[in-house]
């Protein structure tokens, strides 16, 4: 198979980036690339998705990084997985011994390690310049959902229906379960058991980066897990607060004593993000405008606002506001030369994921999810025509139509950066606006 072909699979399948901004997987594919990372990190706590998967689907995703690896022309791939996930780990080593062009990195219990400039840099010691991709240094990084679903697409034909989720906190069954695109996460919730507490509120993702969600929110292909906590969690009261007080708070507490600075993981790879001098700027006259430019570089991982902050100030929250301010009229991050090297301190700053759970009071939540591949049936699915990075897709179906699982509904947009969409369930069009396809079983 040749680039062009394995491109054109994947786009027509709708296979993008299972979790994260979704890229869409076509995309990623280049001939620049002389290494191929699988990312097993899976560093927001309590999501067990990959290290499930890979687990049971090792012998799968360890051929598709292979098949990978050799369409484009690179010399290896390397699976990076923390080294405490002791069930994945022995199945990638069972399946790899067999790959020459293949290693897998073990990597330590730290957050964020699944970002992929900084999953490049543990893999290869490779610094991904500031503003630019993995691609920048010869790396493509693709999480082990994605993999699978290539898997799925290249070997067995199956376009992208289905979702892997994490359901944990005040569930009754915390498990991960296999959902169509499109479904309520109150059904999700309704399978897991219900909620064990009534005056609940969810996220959507993990509890350091993942957004407040309702039960009538939908699974889309970028879903990893669905938290569901007391309404008074330190974690939804973060989420809960006003930006103008955020801004008070910082104003009247912020003591400048750089630790969100010195803690923050892009700026110990070398890059230009100064989340302290940011809250000097945002917090007085003395405004620098390379401090707030810098502000693009910014990966939100959180760890400046859930961990350093002995104030318990929302660093994060406000340079992300900063950021789409700047994106909004148009001023885009400049590519920089990348760092010469990553500060030596880095070593003694990274953060455990043990301490981390802690901090974040979500001990209790922290317990086995258990992997439900059956699947649940859904009778009614709302499928976005946006689920990942680029253009929407185009609705090649109408109202009334008959389709079944797997059925294409929305062709890619031309010349655009656009994946195709399909329906997850069995039944029949009920609906299409310039957002969404609905199809209802009923």
């Amino acid at each position: 198979m040749d680039i062009a072909k394995l491109k054109d699979i994947l786009q027509n399948a709708g296979v993008t980036g299972a979790g994260g901004a979704g890229f869409p997987s076509y995309a990623k594919l280049n001939k620049n690339a002389d290494v191929v990372i699988l990312n097993c990190a899976e560093c927001e706590p309590l999501l067990k998705v990959h290290r499930q998967l890979l687990a049971v689907y090792a012998s799968e995703i360890i051929n598709t990084m292979s098949m990978i690896t050799e369409v484009i022309g690179a010399k290896e791939f390397a699976v990076g997985i923390k080294k405490e996930y002791t069930e994945a780990v022995e199945a990638v080593k069972t399946e790899i011994k067999d790959y020459k062009n293949g290693r897998i990195h073990l990597l330590n219990e730290v957050y964020p390690s699944g970002d992929e400039v900084i999953l490049t840099y543990d893999v290869t010691k490779r610094l991904v310049p500031p503003g630019g991709i993995p691609i920048d240094v010869g790396v493509i990084v693709y999480n082990v959902e994605t993999v699978l679903n290539i898997y799925n697409a290249v070997k067995l034909g199956k376009n992208v229906t289905h979702k892997y989720v994490t359901v944990a906190g005040e569930v009754h069954k915390p498990q991960t379960v296999k959902v169509p695109i499109g479904t309520k996460f109150s059904t999700l919730l309704e399978f897991c058991g219900g909620k064990t507490v009534s005056d609940t509120a969810l996220i959507q993702g993990g509890p350091m980066t993942g957004r407040k969600a309702t039960e009538n929110d939908t699974v889309t292909k970028t879903t990893n897990a669905v938290l569901v906590l007391p309404n008074e969690h330190y974690l939804i009261n973060k989420r809960n607060q006003k930006v103008t007080m955020s801004v008070k708070r910082a104003m009247s507490a912020c003591c400048q004593c750089k630790t969100c600075t010195e803690m923050c993981p892009r700026n110990l790879l070398g890059h230009p993000i100064n989340p302290g001098d940011f809250m000097r700027s945002l917090t007085s006259d003395i405004a620098n405008t390379n401090v707030l430019l810098n502000t693009q570089y910014c990966s939100q991982c959180g760890v400046c606002e859930m961990y350093a902050c002995p104030q318990g100030l929302s660093p994060a929250t406000l340079i992300g506001i900063y950021k789409s301010g700047l994106r909004k009229n148009n001023i885009k991050p400049e590519k920089l030369s990348a760092p010469q090297s990553a500060k030596e301190e880095r070593n003694y700053r990274q953060i455990p994921m043990s301490r981390l759970i802690r901090r974040l009071d979500i001990v209790k939540y922290d317990v086995p999810a258990p992997l439900c591949d059956e699947g649940i049936e859904c009778k009614k699915v709302k499928i976005y025509l946006s689920q990942s990075i680029g253009a929407p897709a185009v609705p090649c179906v109408e109202i009334g139509d008959a389709v079944k699982t797997g059925d294409k509904i929305a062709d890619p947009k031309d010349a655009a950066l656009s994946l195709a969409l399909h329906s997850s369930i069995n039944g029949t069009v009920t609906d299409i606006t310039d957002k969404y396809i609905l199809i209802s079983s009923k």
